[in-house]
């Protein structure tokens, strides 16, 4: 017996999300045929909005509404050092840390051969742009995902931004390998930042 046509299409799209097997979408799906009609539909405008409006920084990647985002705008930042990052959210784990008072570069993704990824897949050439514009950079701090993937990427950028003067360290000393930023505590990132590494 199959499933009605439209908790059928819902656990189908509970799939689309990243670790969503099919077991935790039927559950998902139920869940959500069990909750009041307000909350769904608080739950739907907020996806409807997340995609309609926000959009990517046009300085940085970062996740805004508004264009340039606060982060880039804020004349308090050090404008000398910049903190790469994968995604937008390994900038929320920065910024909890309350120790990283510079500005940001959202890559979206890292280099990966495997998933034929290539430097010109994710926002390397901005980053470069980014960096022949403004002279005021002294330091382009790298933190990738302790991956392979983060560590090819972290390699390539050093090569790139190393013979323009610029100082390229990476974030070393408490995180771990295949370890994700995002999900690393503020303790942790602090020690990584304070001991990052030249390139």
């Amino acid at each position: 017996m199959q499933y009605p046509e439209p908790i059928a299409k819902l656990i189908d799209s509970y799939m689309k999300l990243p670790g969503i097997g099919e077991k935790t979408a039927t559950r998902l799906a139920f869940y959500t045929l069990g909750m009041d009609q307000k909350d769904v539909e608080d739950f739907a405008k907020s996806l409807l909005s997340v995609k309609k409006d926000l959009h990517y920084c046009s300085i940085c990647g970062f996740i805004t509404e508004d264009d340039p985002c606060p982060i880039c705008r804020d004349k308090s930042r050090d404008r000398s050092t910049i903190l790469v990052v994968e995604h937008s959210q390994d900038i929320m784990a920065m910024e909890r840390m309350h120790e990283y008072h510079g500005l940001y570069h959202v890559l979206h993704g890292s280099i990966s051969p495997s998933e034929g990824t290539g430097p010109m897949d994710i926002n390397i050439p901005a980053l470069l742009k980014r960096l022949q514009k403004n002279t005021e950079v002294k330091e382009i701090i790298v933190a990738t995902n302790a991956s392979l993937d983060g560590e090819t990427t972290a390699q390539y950028l050093a090569k790139l931004i190393k013979p323009a003067g610029i100082r390229v360290t990476r974030l070393a000393h408490g995180l771990s390998a295949g370890a994700n930023i995002d999900y690393t505590d503020e303790v942790t990132l602090f020690r990584a930042v304070q001991g990052r590494t030249e390139m």
